[in-house]
């Protein structure tokens, strides 16, 4: 019985072996045991990690909005230095710049003004920058001059700096190359610039075309058609920002004899009809010192035919508020029987108002006393084509003043106008301009819009945004 009792025990032992884990299955399992007590240690190194990736993440944020403000001085001090080291061709380092703006823009990694309290307001008594151009309030008088975007590539990423006023171009009827290469050259002693582009450019149709599909995608995101936008909003076409403008620059062809004033009123007349639908103002361009004879156009009569010609077209745009029309004038057509001409031929014609001026040839007078030049600035400085730079301030604020005073004294009604007092002519201001206080003195001697160039290419992406500070401070002293 007693066998058979221990029988059936280690039967049932045999039996059950399989399901229970053997001894040293449990000291295997020790480690097991350990790790498992160690997992309660995770959630401490989960939150170090959290903490540590989001000290990372916070620091490249701020980091990210550091070099994307334009008011971080590296952007004055540093960019374009170092632009000028790696891109010794200056031709070379403007297409860089264009192509880099151009590529961050849509990524939302691109310099941009941030707004402060007041700045986007056009009323005055909140923004003491706010301006009136044309019966519109601009929220400040700053512009970008034609030359930085010459074929209406980045004009958003330039207004996203702050500006105004965004002038594209020059643009003429049919694509073409321009002057030679190299065609541009630094004095960077002196912060000045030669180039002889001569008007290279993509074409009518090509800017057109740009400035269509812009349009028609700032419309799409609205949820209105491109007619809606011409018709219904009082966003401005060529801007779509309230309170800023786009200037769009047509010029002739080099081809085109600037003789045969047909051929030259029909190479204007046909960048009006593509382009005068995406401009808030149309800028005709008889100043450019590189391309023959086209200052030949500032005498007073063919100037008339011109101008009279783009307006009658401009008039017809379709749409419900028309661009205006201004011309740039050179400085170097200084003397009084010039200004008169052009005088006459802006009144004659109905022109809205002239950019004074553009670069100049004349080499006399641009070098401060004191100032060296090396042998690499002493030969860039006598290379064929038009100067700019902060030397020419003293030429653009005598001239606004002057034009100031003849466009403010002529007499001549435009034709078809019955008013007793004509709307003053606007005056933008185009040389030299690279502080605040130089932008009030020219809109105190009677411009609306101070425009930047060279300014911009030697103080980096945060100079609108510096000049508007220093004005700021300017008209607070004044103020007090």
């Amino acid at each position: 019985m007693a066998g058979s009792y221990y029988r059936a025990q280690r039967s049932l032992a045999t039996a059950l072996r399989p399901l229970v884990r053997p001894q040293s299955q449990f000291a295997s399992n020790a480690p097991r045991r350990l790790v498992s007590s160690s997992s309660t240690q995770r959630p401490s190194t989960t939150g170090r990690n959290l903490l540590i990736a989001g000290i990372l993440t916070a620091t490249a944020g701020i980091s990210l909005y550091y070099a994307t403000d334009t008011r971080a001085s590296f952007h004055q001090w540093l960019v374009p230095r170092l632009i000028r080291t790696f891109f010794p061709d200056a031709e070379d380092a403007h297409h860089i710049g264009t192509v880099a703006l151009k590529a961050l823009y849509p990524l939302g990694l691109h310099p941009r003004e941030r707004p402060t309290p007041g700045s986007e307001s056009t009323n005055p008594a909140e923004n003491p920058l706010a301006v009136t151009v044309f019966g519109r309030t601009l929220v400040n008088p700053i512009g970008i001059s034609a030359g930085l975007d010459k074929d209406a590539e980045i004009p958003d990423p330039l207004f996203a700096l702050g500006a105004g006023v965004v002038e594209v171009g020059g643009c003429t009827p049919l694509p073409q190359d321009g002057n030679p290469r190299p065609r541009v050259f630094r004095v960077v002693a002196i912060d000045g610039l030669v180039n002889r582009y001569g008007l290279n450019s993509r074409g009518a149709d090509a800017m057109a075309a740009r400035l269509r599909e812009r349009l028609r995608t700032f419309a799409r995101g609205l949820g209105l058609s491109e007619r809606d936008m011409m018709d219904e909003t009082d966003i401005p076409t060529g801007s779509l920002q309230p309170g800023r403008l786009l200037c769009v620059q047509i010029a002739k062809n080099k081809k085109t004899d600037e003789k045969d004033m047909k051929a030259v009123i029909q190479d204007h007349v046909y960048c009006v009809q593509r382009l005068a639908p995406y401009a808030d103002v149309l800028v005709v361009n008889v100043s450019s010192p590189n391309t023959p004879g086209l200052r030949d156009l500032q005498a007073a009569e063919p100037l008339a035919k011109l101008l009279g010609a783009v307006v009658d077209e401009a008039k017809r745009t379709d749409r419900k508020v028309k661009p205006r029309v201004m011309v740039k004038v050179s400085p170097d057509e200084d003397d009084d029987t010039q200004i008169e001409g052009v005088v006459q031929a802006v009144w004659t014609s109905g022109v809205d108002g002239v950019i004074v001026g553009n670069t100049t040839r004349r080499r006399s007078g641009l070098v401060p006393q004191g100032v060296n030049l090396t042998s690499k600035e002493q030969q860039a400085l006598v290379e064929e084509g038009g100067f700019s730079g902060p030397t020419m301030f003293g030429q653009t604020l005598s001239l606004v003043g002057r034009y100031r005073k003849k466009l403010d004294s002529y007499s001549l009604k435009t034709p078809g106008v019955d008013d007793a007092f004509p709307q003053q002519k606007v005056i933008f201001a185009s040389g030299g301009i690279t502080t605040g206080d130089q932008a009030l003195k020219v809109l105190n001697a009677g411009a609306s819009v101070a425009m930047l160039y060279t300014g911009m290419v030697y103080g980096g992406s945060g100079t609108v945004t510096r000049i508007k500070k220093e004005m700021r401070e300017k008209l607070a002293i004044k103020e007090t």
